[in-house]
Formats: C-alpha cells, structure tokens, sequence
C-alpha cells in the first residue's frame, strides 16, 4: 500500500477504515454470488461511481486494475472451453469488480489508517493477540495483491518482446520465482525495521 494512497478529502477517503473494510468485504461477497451479467453490471456501475466521488485520478485507478486484465487473458478462454462463454464472462465481470474495490479501498486509505483500524477492532483480544501484527498483515496482503498481479503482467510482456508463448507452466515457474523473490525482499525490509524483533 506504501506509494499507492492517492490524497484526497472525498467522502471515500474521509469514511472510517473499518467502515471501509466491512464494505469491501459485503461488495466482494455480493459479487462473487451475482449470476446475471446485468447484475454484475449494474456493480461495475456503481464501483465507477464510488471511483468518480473518490476524486482517484484516472492513471492510478487504470494502473492498479490493469495487470488483472493479463490474467484474464489467460483465464477467460480456459474457463470458456471449461464451462462456457457466459460463465468465462461471469467470471472475469466478479474477478474485475472485485479487484476494482480493492484498489479503491487501496487508493483512498493510508497503511496506518489500516494499523490504527486492526488496532482498534482487536483490542479486547490484545491479551492474546499481537494487533499491531495482523494489522500490518492484513495491509501487507492488500498490498501484494495488485504486485502479483504487475509481476504476472511483466512476465507476460517480457515473454511477448522475445517472441515465446510457451505453456501455462512456463508462465507460472517465472511468477513463482519473482513472487518469492519480492517476497524474500520484502521480509528483509520489514526485518530491517525490527518488526521481527
């Protein structure tokens, strides 16, 4: 999340961050059971408007969402010889929405609004849980959702700039491999400021 927030005094950004989270969460579990492609896009209707009351400039909304559209790539025509076009399509309609709300929860909320947040919800809990922890893991994983997805994205333009196509396996080996690097450097940097202590 660190680098991502997009300032801002909109009624978004201004919403109490547990607020935020528990709709997060009501929007994605609503859309994951939406079946009717006009439902889901009466959903993205609304994430667009939730964007537009955000003031979130165009170019960070677009840079957050776009690596999911290089998955879809990929998961859209397997799950349509799978299961059909209208289920590929319901499919990537939840997966985008859902994506979608994330980033906006990423670009109107600041990592310590997210800490402070965890901190205030656990509290009667302190006794046998570190909250500082789960708050910062919980803003950790927000966080690596759209880096996978750049890092998926980079392998794929790296594999169309030397001409390859290769397998599902050969896309997956080099995203392993990069996710866990980031991931080594990510667990030094936190070590590095004696959240391991």
């Amino acid at each position: 999340m660190i680098g991502l927030y997009s300032p801002g005094t909109s009624l978004v950004h201004r919403a109490p961050t547990l607020l935020k989270l528990l709709l997060l969460s009501l929007g994605v579990a609503v859309v994951t059971v939406l079946g009717d492609p006009r439902q889901l896009a009466v959903a993205l209707i609304v994430v667009v408007a939730l964007f537009i009351v955000a003031g979130v400039p165009l170019k960070a909304s677009v840079r957050q969402i776009a690596p999911v559209l290089w998955m879809l790539l990929l998961a859209v025509p397997v799950q349509a010889l799978l299961a059909g076009w209208l289920v590929a399509g319901l499919m990537a309609g939840r997966l985008l929405v859902a994506v979608a709300l994330a980033a906006l929860f990423t670009l109107t909320t600041t990592v310590t609004a997210v800490l402070e947040a965890f901190d205030r919800l656990l509290r009667p809990f302190r006794r046998w849980i570190d909250t500082e922890r789960v708050g910062l893991l919980v803003a950790l994983t927000i966080r690596c959702i759209p880096l996978v997805a750049e890092i998926v994205r980079e392998v794929l333009e790296a594999r169309t700039a030397r001409g390859t196509r290769g397998t599902l396996r050969a896309l997956a080996v080099p995203v392993i491999v990069r996710s866990l690097y980031a991931a080594d450097a990510l667990g030094e940097a936190l070590a590095a400021r004696g959240v391991d202590d």
